[in-house]
């Protein structure tokens, strides 16, 4: 369009607020017709109209103003997710996964990290209500989170990497207790008689679901449980564990780790300590995280199919937000076995 060359570039002009009226006159057009452009409706617009409109947008510059948008449509087309530690490998994907989902909808996602804290949890939950966000993931240090924020206002959530039901809010996890059992059954099938458990610390009370799949496995192969060394779900925290089984006066010939990042660091520990994995020690994960292929040796890792767990997220919470029945949905994980378990 040979009007476009005319544009004024000058700083004086980029520091003016550009309108709606200023893309419509540059265009050609009715403002109406920008705005079913630049909203995506709810009227289409010929190929050939709305290629002028988004290249006037681009010419001038021009910036929906988000806030009268989300006034208009009574929405902020944006939902909140709560995590318990950012630099996690499984959370990281899980957040990438879901804002894909969401932006597949139109939506975006504030995203914030409580750092493992049930105080900072709730502080960001509550911040987020008063930012009235169009809904919530949550992914709690709690089994059984107070939710007393979001029912008070009423607000759709979906709470992930969860096991078991919760009434009030739509849920997604994986089959945690089962995955466990398998891994350590994986273990037990190796010849291992005595495998030891390597079990993050929760806030609650409750029993962690892969500590519960670790006791099954071992009963139901008529063994008795050993070593349990609880740490931080952190590669610092797998470290540390690392560190007090090596000093340990006897020490069992197979752990299973309840995640990749503590294994990761509980790895380092043995290695640094002078264990040869898998001849001393065989190591089975949880989680599926990108970084147990990179670990030397190779994680053998029961694996969460966070792209599936995402989209049903996404689709929940859509669907809460349309009045259906809140849903909880569970995943079948994947065992992975690789060199840390003699595989």
């Amino acid at each position: 369009m040979s009007t476009m060359a005319g544009v004024n570039s000058s700083p004086a002009a980029a520091r003016s607020a550009v309108t709606r009226k200023d893309v419509a006159r540059l265009a050609g057009v009715s403002t109406a017709v920008v705005s079913y452009v630049v909203n995506g409706g709810p009227k289409r617009v010929a190929p050939a109209t709305e290629e002028k409109v988004r290249r006037a947008v681009e010419a001038l510059g021009y910036q929906p103003n988000a806030a009268a948008r989300a006034l208009k449509l009574g929405s902020s087309e944006m939902f909140g997710m709560v995590v318990p530690d950012a630099t996690n490998a499984f959370f990281a994907a899980m957040v990438r996964a879901v804002e894909n989902a969401a932006l597949e909808r139109g939506f975006a996602v504030l995203f914030a990290d409580s750092d493992g804290s049930l105080r900072t949890e709730r502080r960001l939950v509550q911040n987020l209500v008063n930012r009235r966000v169009d809904g919530v993931f949550l992914a709690s240090v709690l089994a059984e989170p107070d939710l007393s924020d979001l029912e008070r206002a009423e607000m759709p959530a979906v709470l992930l990497n969860r096991s078991v039901e919760s009434p009030a809010f739509s849920s997604v996890g994986v089959t945690f207790e089962e995955g466990a059992r398998r891994a350590v059954a994986h273990l037990i099938g190796h010849g291992h008689r005595d495998v030891g458990l390597i079990m993050g610390t929760n806030s609650g009370a409750e029993l962690d679901p892969r500590e519960a799949g670790w006791r099954r496995a071992l009963a139901e192969a008529g063994l008795e449980e050993g070593m349990v060394l609880r740490s931080e779900f952190t590669r610092e925290g797998g470290y540390r564990a690392g560190r007090r089984f090596l000093a340990a006066a006897e020490r069992p010939s197979a752990v299973f780790v309840s995640s990749d990042l503590q294994a990761i660091g509980f790895l380092h520990a043995v290695l640094e300590g002078g264990l040869k994995v898998p001849e001393d020690l065989a190591i089975f994960a949880f989680d599926g995280s990108p970084e147990s292929a990179y670990s030397w040796p190779a994680l053998s890792t029961v694996v969460q199919p966070v792209e599936k767990m995402a989209r049903a997220a996404v689709d929940a919470l859509f669907a809460t937000r349309e009045g259906r029945p809140v849903e909880h949905r569970v995943f079948d994980v994947e065992l992975l076995p690789r060199a840390s378990c003699g595989c």
